[in-house]
């Protein structure tokens, strides 16, 4: 029934490039789901966020200890039979196989999908955040999509958050993930 707890917990990532509406749409699918949410940009270490507010890409390198924070967060939340949504980039598939295997099973990805002319025009809106829209271009550039993936739900972001969520939930229910 619409309102419960699932009865398998499951972790879901909300992904895809700055400016995507990933925290937007977590928060709101945490609230569908009755369901713990964790801002990934707050688990970034301190070096990290301080050379994206100078506008310098992170690595590789610079990504996988972030990664690993936040999937122990994952497993943590798994081994205690609590679901889990968090907002991460999740930009290459070994990010996101790194994040599977962390978490052992009962991961599912939410891919938002947008234009760059949508994702810079909402990037431009927003207030206190330390992304600058000038990292957009790096972010596309290393973006490997996630299609063909297993547990993926492909989301285009050309519509309100709520609408975005509803058709998140429609995809996670296709998985069977239900709320």
């Amino acid at each position: 029934m619409p309102g419960e707890r699932m009865k398998e917990s499951h972790a879901i990532i909300v992904m895809g490039v700055s400016g995507c509406g990933k925290s937007s749409v977590g928060e709101t699918l945490a609230a569908a789901l009755h369901l713990a949410f964790v801002e990934g940009d707050a688990l970034h270490p301190a070096a990290n966020v301080e050379k994206m507010s100078k506008g310098i890409p992170l690595t590789d390198e610079d990504r996988m200890p972030w990664l690993d924070r936040i999937g122990e967060d994952i497993k943590a939340s798994l081994a205690t039979g609590e679901g889990i949504i968090v907002s991460c980039s999740a930009l290459k598939r070994i990010y996101r196989d790194r994040l599977r295997a962390a978490a052992g099973g009962n991961l599912f990805f939410i891919y938002l999908e947008g234009s760059k002319a949508l994702l810079t025009k909402r990037m431009g809106e927003r207030k206190g955040h330390f992304m600058p829209v000038s990292l957009l271009e790096s972010q596309l550039a290393t973006l490997e999509v996630p299609t063909g993936e297993p547990g993926v739900v492909t989301v285009d972001i050309d519509d309100t958050i709520d609408g975005i969520a509803a058709t998140a939930l429609k995809g996670l229910a296709s998985l069977g993930v239900t709320g």
